[in-house]
């Protein structure tokens, strides 16, 4: 089962670094499968620790991915690292092995503390559209416009049924982000 998440890591020197990651629950097992080259990547081979945070609030979702990464941040309770202050929940995880790949490889994790912070009440139609839309602005490189702007045009119907403020923030965003990308403003 892949999770959609916040994964935040810390550099050696103690900078966080906050990045939306579709981690894989193996059992008691929590795999991050970063890409190389990628900050996470990097903190997690040197620091073999992470926060995986649970979080509703898409805007962190397509805000990380649009270049808006300063979300606000607490210490972690067991580990050297931080936790989304918006989290709903998180897990302080360990690296207790690592399958090397040159594409993604596999940290399987252990999770050392987990801690619930407030309940979750369910997505609505558009908190799923933003994910799925940044999932798309994470592949704008990879994926043909053409399927990006399909899957776009149907995922604009959970917005505009069921979009708050948040949702709309988020999903406006991320379609400026993918409109600069057509245009060759951004890679």
């Amino acid at each position: 089962m892949i999770l959609e998440t916040i994964v935040t890591t810390q550099h050696p020197e103690g900078r966080p670094h906050i990045a939306p990651m579709g981690i894989h629950s193996h059992g008691e097992e929590l795999v991050i499968l970063p890409f190389h080259p990628s900050a996470t990547l990097d903190n997690l081979a040197a620091t073999r620790t992470a926060v995986i945070n649970y979080c509703d609030d898409v805007r962190v979702f397509a805000g990380c991915l649009t270049g808006r990464r300063d979300w606000p941040l607490k210490p972690a309770e067991k580990i050297a690292g931080h936790v989304l202050a918006s989290a709903l929940a998180h897990s302080e995880v360990e690296v207790v092995r690592i399958e090397e790949d040159p594409l993604r490889p596999k940290f399987f994790c252990r999770p050392l503390h987990e801690v619930n912070h407030a309940p979750f009440k369910g997505f609505n139609r558009a908190q799923y559209s933003v994910l799925e839309a940044a999932i798309l602005v994470s592949r704008l490189s990879r994926l043909p416009i053409e399927r990006i702007d399909r899957e776009l045009a149907y995922l604009r119907i959970g917005i505009e049924k069921t979009a708050g403020p948040r949702e709309l923030e988020a999903w406006g965003w991320l379609i400026a982000h993918i409109e600069a990308f057509k245009k060759g403003e951004q890679a």
